[in-house]
């Protein structure tokens, strides 16, 4: 299904991306704190390359940021190019949940589909390059200060990696890689903030009722395929480090870490390797999120590092995380297309989806569906509220019909203010699961949810004729813009 070369490590995407323009060295002196930040921004905005800075002020290890502040590098971290998203994201669909086989030839056809199963096992090695040299403490690594209310140092590309209580260091399948901010309080100490709801908090509520010290491993600068794995929102039963092979095109490369019962990516730029104690917990934040707004400060489990490690001369991966447009919400575009043929494969009627950046990429849907039936709307409301626990955060819902382009606003307001009755196509629920970083919900966790009904109204949805579209013959328009182009510049 790759189209683009496998990238085995975060070195081998970046000097594709200088071959291509797609990287800018910063030879000039920045400022950790707040400066970096405000470069990254501005080169996102602008649409810029992945950045290399070269001399980040306190520190002698370069730092790389903007990794994938373009959609088209955040394909190409994939092995894609941009228009071959779609058709990724069926294969994926397809994988997940594959058709009977009917005879020979449509076997030999799965042959991609085998492939990247089998790119699904990791393979051990006795040594990396991630173990070439030992760093002597957190305070080495040139760790943002990223928003000028922050709480400290904060490192925001960290791929963490941890199993539950009763697994053993061999039984891959069983970890957890999850992308949690990690705030660095001294060299030897960490403060992890994974949320309640996601896999590493659930490893260390079970090493906590062993009371028993969890594990835990830090990759940083990671190869694009484990670090795009990581941050996707996979469901439960499913690797990261099994489904970064698939998105690699080959298998991942473990090594053994060297103080914990872990196994850590090879090739990544740093490992950081650790514990965390049972009720070990520390003030972490405030910091500034996707949201726009800062978080409050909220105790969380702490890391006691007992060794980093390092390849030679490493490099640092960073990111920057605010109001969109950030790198996280370029990523969540690229993710919504990816999702969309799971999502149809449980509600078949939808035509296409989109989480608009500017809605903090979750917050707000905008549902095409092809309706053949009063009330079709609001069932698709409460299913994908009810599918995917990321929905569950999502507080507003429009469903409109295929002929609305979801991603117009234009048309979205077109639709609202044409298709949508405030007293008959409202659906208000109450007290229902919400991020607890939304604070405008009334309760921390607890949120009403909104879907506005914007389709055509059919059946016994409405007593009254609808209207008629108005639309010119395609042929006319076509006339149009050939007479246009034959007389304006």
């Amino acid at each position: 299904m790759r189209s683009l070369p496998s990238f085995p490590d975060l070195r081998a995407f970046l000097s594709w991306l200088e071959a291509r323009g797609e990287l800018a060295r910063i030879a000039e002196p920045v400022s950790l704190r707040h400066e970096m930040t405000a470069v990254q921004l501005a080169c996102l905005r602008r649409g810029g390359p992945a950045l290399r800075f070269d001399r980040p002020q306190g520190a002698r290890i370069p730092v790389v940021a903007n990794l994938f502040g373009t959609r088209a590098r955040v394909a190409a971290g994939l092995g894609l190019q941009p228009d071959e998203i779609a058709g990724f994201g069926e294969f994926l669909a397809a994988l997940r949940s594959p058709a009977p086989v009917e005879g020979m030839r449509d076997a030999m056809s799965r042959w991609p589909m085998l492939r990247a199963a089998l790119a699904t096992r990791p393979r051990l090695l006795r040594h990396g390059p991630v173990q070439e040299e030992e760093l002597p403490g957190l305070d080495s690594l040139p760790v943002q200060t990223p928003w000028p209310g922050d709480g400290g140092p904060l490192i925001t590309w960290p791929v963490v990696l941890t199993r539950p209580q009763d697994s053993r260091t061999e039984d891959l399948t069983r970890y957890n890689l999850g992308v949690y901010r990690a705030q660095v309080l001294a060299p030897d100490r960490l403060i992890l903030r994974w949320l309640a709801h996601r896999g590493g908090a659930a490893h260390h509520r079970s090493w906590a009722r062993a009371g028993e010290p969890m594990p835990v491993a830090i990759a940083l600068g990671a190869d694009p395929a484990l670090l795009l794995a990581a941050a996707l929102p996979l469901p439960e039963t499913v690797s990261e480090l099994g489904f970064s092979g698939v998105l690699r095109g080959a298998r991942s490369e473990l090594v053994a870490a060297q103080t914990v019962p872990l196994m850590v990516p090879a090739r990544a730029e740093v490992i950081v390797e650790g514990w965390v104690h049972p009720g070990e917990t520390a003030p972490e934040g405030p910091f500034g999120d996707h949201t726009g707004y800062y978080n409050a400060v909220e105790p969380f489990p702490v890391m006691r590092v007992s060794r980093i490690t390092c390849r030679s001369d490493p490099l640092y991966l960073s990111t920057v995380t605010g109001r969109p447009p950030d790198e996280p919400s370029v990523i969540g575009e690229v993710f919504n297309d990816l999702a969309l043929p799971v999502i149809r494969a449980q509600i078949p009627e939808i035509t296409d989806l989109w989480l608009p950046p500017a809605a903090c990429s979750y917050r707000m849907a905008v549902v095409a569906i092809d309706k053949r039936y009063p009330g079709q709307a609001r069932r698709v409301m409460m299913a994908l509220w009810g599918m995917l626990p990321q929905f569950s955060y999502t507080k507003l819902v429009v469903v409109v019909d295929r002929d609305i382009d979801v991603r117009s606003w234009d048309d979205i307001a077109w639709a609202i203010s044409t298709r949508m009755d405030p007293g008959r196509d409202v659906m208000l629920i109450d007290r229902t699961p919400m991020d607890y970083l939304d604070f405008a919900s009334p309760v921390e966790g607890l949120a009403g949810k909104l879907g506005l009904d914007a389709t055509t109204k059919i059946g016994a949805e409405t007593a009254r004729e609808w209207g008629r579209v108005m639309q010119l013959d395609p042929k006319h328009e076509a006339r149009a813009e050939a007479l246009l182009d034959a007389v304006l510049p």
